[in-house]
């Protein structure tokens, strides 16, 4: 119940709505209980006595009642209906607005089939605990209460006789829901997993096709659903069973009343009326039990999304603003300097990517990070941003370092174009416009140009006003890459950071991209990650890294003298067979022509 403590703020901004609700369903239990009352009255006054008009009049109050009782079952329903939506899109936006806040280690602690479930499964049990609670799950102990006391009004020693068997059945109840809860958290588990694999599934779609390997997703697919399946089998299976055991406890109660009330309307200690409406308020009684018992699934499966959500929500983000952050001046310099910075992922120094890296880059400089496959090229620049922290050392901008500056600040001026080209949909313009909605459309085509997006936009069906679809899937890799430059290059960024993002490009555009960055009339400071030497032969600065550490550093013509590592890259790329390259582009470009 503390997970579902923690959620009772997303209900404070509805309390009135929640109160009215509560007041017409303690109003609704209470002409609920009036109804055995008046048939008792029927009974014994009416029938009995033969009181024809008693009975006239009382069979309209209960009419009144009865129709009065539905104005306000549907009034409570609605507000019901009002308040548990409000929460649920609250609790949403809560979720949506904690992953926002999520830096890099924390999104890659976290599957996207998870948080998937957590932002709609999971939301859905906890609106629908909301709803139940301000009407059946309120009304039925109020119900029980009720029944009891009118019960004990009735006939005191029937009542106690009964109290064993409602004591019993309680604690069935209470049992089973406490021990339903784990099994729907493991069946929520289950439905984590089966996302994840339909997620990854459906996200690669076009590679599965491409190996053929359809027979093999569908293996892990099927594995997922069968485990959802099995456990969600045995759940209900349990749940189903507590129906056939109420129904039993109900009927022994039945024999009970029916048994001791008879004795006592013989010996003339019991009205038949009283017997009749001590029946009602047992069914009252035990009717609620098994309504909760039925709706125990909601509360089981709500408590454990409840936890599940509470996960989310308090989890920490790794990367947080000092407390004591500046903010950034409108213009900087641009200088970065790295000063024995080390990194690992995960908790424990086991393995790690870089260490005691320093160098220096200067302001409007262009520098280029080379280095081998999984040599930590990606994970250096997305330090610079903060994407994570460095586990020690520390890195300066302008001399600051940039952990005492706030994030916000930081990233306004620092433009990041990543490896994987990632395109929303909308069009094209509202894809390069992304991070300056404002822009106007002259600097969006300036901009176009000098990432070499605009030949290949302008020649679309609809130009900048072209449809992207889902992950840019109708544009090449190219393209898309092109227009993650221009969309980088619009926030007029004084760092500019490019992570293997031309690598879909061929040579000829790679260098007009280059040339028009570097003839800019505001110099920028440029970080170049690259696996192709191509990329970074005019680069002011060279880092070479290899297993974790700067091995060197220094322009191309002085790195090919005094650094074998970078020579081997060289002469792997470009050294025997430059040439040869050269001459099939001049074939090429002949036969074009």
């Amino acid at each position: 119940m503390q997970d579902i403590q923690k959620l009772l703020p997303f209900i404070r901004p509805y309390w009135r709505r929640a109160v009215v609700a509560l007041i017409l369903l303690t109003s609704l239990v209470f002409m609920d209980l009036s109804i055995p009352r008046l048939i008792q009255r029927i009974i014994d006054q009416g029938i009995n006595q033969h009181n024809q008009q008693l009975v006239i009049q009382t069979s309209i109050i209960m009419v009144s009642i009865s129709i009065l009782s539905t104005v306000v079952a549907i009034a409570n329903s609605n507000l019901s209906v009002q308040v548990g939506e409000s929460i649920a899109r609250d609790l949403r936006d809560a979720l949506f607005t904690k992953i926002q806040s999520f830096s890099y280690s924390n999104l890659d602690a976290q599957q996207t089939g998870q948080l998937m479930v957590r932002l709609t499964s999971d939301t859905v049990a906890v609106q629908r605990i909301a709803q139940i609670s301000l009407r059946i799950g309120t009304r039925a102990p109020l119900l029980i209460i009720g029944s009891m006391i009118l019960m004990i009004n009735t006939d005191r020693n029937l009542a106690l006789t009964m109290l064993p068997l409602l004591f019993v059945t309680s604690i069935i109840i209470y049992v089973f829901v406490i021990k339903m809860e784990p099994w729907f958290r493991s069946v929520q588990q289950k439905l984590d997993s089966l996302n994840t694999v339909l997620q990854e599934n459906i996200a690669g779609a076009r590679l599965v096709k491409s190996f053929v390997r359809p027979d093999y997703e569908q293996k892990r697919f099927d594995v997922a659903n069968e485990a959802f399946t099995d456990h969600s089998i045995r759940v209900m299976q349990i749940m189903s069973s507590m129906g056939p055991i109420l129904t039993q406890c109900i009927n022994i109660g039945m024999v009970i009343v029916i048994w001791a009330g008879g004795i006592q309307s013989i010996n003339a200690k019991l009205t038949i009326g009283q017997i009749v409406a001590f029946t009602n308020y047992l069914m009252t009684t035990m009717g609620p039990l098994t309504m909760m018992t039925m709706l125990s699934n909601t509360w089981a499966s709500g408590m454990a999304s409840a936890h599940r959500v509470n996960e989310i929500l308090d989890t920490v983000p790794d990367v947080q603003d000092d407390p004591q952050a500046i903010e950034l001046p409108e213009k900087i310099p641009g200088k970065i300097t790295f000063e024995n910075v080390s990194f690992y992922y995960g908790k424990h120094e086991t393995d790690p990517v870089f260490e005691n890296v320093s160098f220096t880059i200067e302001p409007g400089k262009t520098v280029a990070i080379l280095g081998a496959t999984g040599a930590g090229k990606s994970t250096l620049v997305n330090l610079i941003p903060r994407f994570y922290d460095v586990i020690s050392g520390r890195i300066l901008l302008d001399g600051v370092d940039i952990r005492r500056i706030k994030q916000d600040s930081l990233l306004k001026h620092i433009g990041i174009v990543p490896q994987e080209s990632v395109l929303f949909s909308g069009t094209v313009e509202d894809n390069i416009s992304y991070g300056n909605p404002s822009a106007e459309e002259e600097q969006i085509l300036a901009i176009s140009r000098i990432a070499q997006a605009d030949g290949f936009i302008e020649n679309l069906s609809k130009g900048y006003a072209t449809h992207v679809e889902e992950r840019g899937a109708n544009l090449s890799g190219g393209q898309k890459q092109r227009i993650a430059i221009a969309r980088a290059l619009l926030t007029q960024p004084q760092i500019l950071i490019l992570d293997d993002s031309t690598s879909s490009v061929d040579v000829e555009t790679e260098t007009k991209i280059q040339d028009a960055l570097a003839s800019g009339s505001n110099r920028q400071t440029f970080l170049i990650v690259a696996q192709r030497i191509s990329t970074v032969l005019k680069a002011d600065k060279i880092i070479v890294i290899d297993n974790g550490h700067v091995v060197a550093e220094g322009t191309h013509s002085d790195l090919l003298k005094s650094s074998q590592i970078y020579r081997e890259i060289y002469e792997s790329q470009l050294g025997n067979g430059l040439q040869f390259s050269k001459t099939l582009h001049l074939t090429e470009t002949e036969s074009l022509k």
